[in-house]
């Protein structure tokens, strides 16, 4: 849902309108000789400067900049204005974003509302609307389902921008953040890891038998543990430590082509299209999370319990930080987060530089359920210690 005012919603004098909606956005009337420079007031650059009888401007940075727009009518200065949120409609679009993304986004969004003291819509998936409020009740969210009519100050788009290179989206390229900070360099705040949790009001209590939640589906297939021996071994491990393994994937099989997945075997099947919230809460007894980089890890996470997060073709920054992140430096890694590989996000078997040889997805072949055990087994030990 696109809900950026399509008319100016700022008025200047001499007929000028203005606003800060996905960049700077200037309309200036026909018949004079105009002047416009675009500046930003931090640096004191100029970003944009032309001379004209007329028309539209729209700057290609849609980042936040703090702008300063001057204007010359005839070569007299009629107008400036620097950009300045307190007390304004700003709204913030991530709603094309998946569960992962909101969750990783959310905190930077609030410390964005923080800093500039501005009057904050957010339009967000409508499944996620719920958890989010009540953890930031002064942020006002916004869904599919809601007519909005706000005459916005500015809006900012906060998403995995693809193929950004001429970086016109975010100050730095996806790829180079990582999705943990992603948003705040979009924002234009300090690039650090803001936590995001979640208020779980309707805690149960913790079962007579300690169990583990793991999600083992991706929506592409570099983000599986491509290890045929990985699930089985580790289910087989947790067990010999008294735990249930409750599976929490949306689906218990994925056909794709030449790939079928499947709920491993051993675990409690208690996946499918459940609430998030549901699915929240069930995570907050569990004693922790094993996952991969996807959406659940990132629930898991903002429930506030330890995650053990299996990824090869994520580098480490890419995610929050939790010390139980595996990853095999001796095989090839990291290509989501490397600027020499373009995404193709059309392509469920993306290998960017071993597709189809031996060597495809070694990423999370070579994660050995070892390896996997051994992380699993030192938080074990550290849970018991803090009992």
């Amino acid at each position: 849902m696109d809900t950026t005012p399509a008319s100016f919603t700022q008025e200047g004098p001499y007929g000028i309108k203005f606003d800060f909606n996905v960049g700077a956005r200037i309309l200036l009337p026909e018949g004079h000789k105009w002047d416009v420079e675009i500046i930003d007031f931090e640096t004191r650059s100029v970003i944009y400067q032309v001379a004209l009888d007329g028309g539209v401007i729209h700057s290609k940075k849609k980042y936040f900049l703090k702008f300063y727009i001057k204007i010359w009518k005839d070569k007299k200065l009629v107008f400036e204005h620097v950009l300045d949120l307190r007390k304004k409609p700003v709204q913030i679009q991530m709603e094309n974003g998946g569960l992962g993304d909101h969750i990783a986004w959310i905190s930077h969004v609030e410390a964005f509302r923080q800093k500039h003291q501005c009057q904050l819509f957010c339009v967000v998936r409508k499944d996620l609307q719920e958890l989010f409020q009540a953890t930031y009740p002064d942020i006002i969210f916004i869904t599919d389902r809601q007519q909005d009519n706000i005459n916005y100050y500015a809006t900012y788009v906060v998403l995995v921008f693809y193929n950004d290179s001429e970086l016109d989206h975010s100050r730095v390229d996806y790829r180079e953040a990582g999705l943990v900070v992603s948003a705040a360099y979009i924002l234009g705040l300090p690039p650090v890891e803001r936590p995001t949790r979640l208020a779980l009001t309707h805690k149960s209590p913790p079962p007579d038998q300690p169990y583990v939640c793991i999600a083992t589906q991706g929506s592409s297939h570099c983000k599986f543990w491509n290890n045929p021996y990985g699930w089985k071994s580790v289910i087989h491990f947790l067990k010999q430590q008294n735990y249930r393994v409750i599976c929490i994937d949306k689906d218990d099989i994925s056909h794709h082509g030449r790939a079928v997945h499947t709920i491993p075997h051993g675990a409690e099947d208690m996946t499918g299209p459940l609430p998030l919230r549901q699915r929240a809460e069930l995570l907050q007894n569990a004693a922790f999370f094993i996952g991969l980089s996807s959406g659940l890890s990132w629930l898991a996470w903002a429930s506030g319990i330890p995650v053990v997060m299996i990824s090869g073709f994520t580098a480490e920054k890419n995610e929050f930080y939790t010390p139980w992140r595996i990853i095999n430096h001796n095989v090839c890694n990291s290509c989501s987060n490397d600027i020499r590989c373009r995404l193709d996000v059309t392509d469920y078997f993306w290998c960017p530089r071993f597709k189809d040889t031996p060597k495809e997805f070694e990423c999370s072949k070579g994660i050995t359920p070892d390896h996997v055990i051994s992380a699993i087994g030192s938080l074990i030990e550290q849970q018991k210690t803090q009992v």
